[in-house]
């Protein structure tokens, strides 16, 4: 059976499950967004506290990436480790990420990216068949579902524009990738920034580098680093010092940029049970798909194909 998530939920997942109320992930994947509004390039090592440009640029680019990937199918595989610096995995899970409409379809597939089974697929299929020309409805449990998922975009965004005094950015230099030259900043906490809830207090206690496509504006990549243990969930869970995340994205499509690997490495506690996440997820075979009005049409190519018959016209 295909399993169907908000679409946010593949952003925040790894400490929501131990019950913050906002996943660290989520917290560090927005250190690409709305608190670079607050920066330009200058001299390496030179602290960064007008505004410019170039940022408005990236910001507004990064939110956009948001709204293109809801038209993005792609593959996730995900590598789980015992600890940061294993060589290799202990266990690898491949998924088909599909968009649907308000949520995210993802189906499991094999570690070598192929359909666990011909029955199994197609059912997974028809399942996903059903719930895009559910999604196509305009009926009252439609419209909660998309408005769900409409508030939990403007929450993110709201979260975003909180940034833009969090940080104090410093220009780093230049790095080259693939061809491409990249701006790298360091960020550090502005400790002139007051948090205005709990979620906002937990920009005190990070901090990372960002780099930035010079020639096109997109993120490039981020990485972050927590610097003092943070309390989730009333204090129930906490996120240990020394937590790492890092995030890379690629040109996708023309002109589409969108995560293409990710590490997490955190250690903590839940009530008092320790927990520890090491996890590497690398997403490839980003396909234009659209709305489920679109999107629908490649779902029954698949089992018109499955089936051994020829494409509807």
């Amino acid at each position: 059976m295909p399993y169907f998530s908000s679409r946010y939920e593949l952003r925040s997942s790894y400490v929501l499950r131990v019950g913050g109320l906002l996943s660290l992930t989520t917290l560090l994947s927005l250190w690409s967004c709305g608190l670079l509004a607050k920066a330009q390039t200058s001299s390496p090592g030179v602290a960064i506290v007008q505004e410019g440009g170039l940022f408005d640029r990236v910001v507004g680019k990064q939110k956009q990436s948001e709204l293109e990937l809801d038209g993005y199918e792609r593959m996730q595989r995900i590598e789980l480790r015992k600890t940061g610096s294993d060589p290799g995995p202990y266990a690898t899970k491949v998924l088909r990420l599909f968009p649907a409409g308000p949520a995210i379809n993802k189906i499991a597939l094999s570690p070598d990216g192929r359909p666990i089974s011909t029955e199994s697929y197609r059912s997974e299929l028809d399942k996903l068949e059903k719930y895009l020309l559910w999604a196509m409805q305009d009926g009252a449990a439609q419209k909660d579902a998309y408005a769900k998922a409409e508030r939990k975009r403007r929450e993110r965004f709201d979260l975003i524009e909180a940034t833009h005094q969090a940080f104090v950015f410093t220009f780093a230099g230049k790095e080259m990738r693939s061809g491409r030259t990249l701006l790298r900043y360091i960020m550090e906490p502005n400790p002139k920034y007051k948090p205005t809830s709990r979620n906002t207090t937990l920009f005190t206690k990070v901090h990372g580098t960002i780099w930035i496509d010079e020639q096109s504006s997109q993120l490039a990549k981020i990485e972050g680093t927590v610097t003092e243990d943070i309390s989730l969930s009333f204090f129930l869970a906490k996120v240990y010092k020394g937590s790492h995340f890092m995030q890379e994205r690629y040109e996708v499509a023309p002109g589409i940029w969108e995560p293409t690997f990710e590490q997490y490495d955190f250690d903590g506690r839940k009530f008092l049970v320790p927990f520890s996440i090491h996890e590497r997820a690398f997403y490839s075979d980003y396909k234009f798909v659209g709305p489920p009005t679109v999107a629908i049409n490649v779902v029954r190519a698949e089992l018109n194909k499955l089936s051994g018959q020829p494409p509807a016209h």
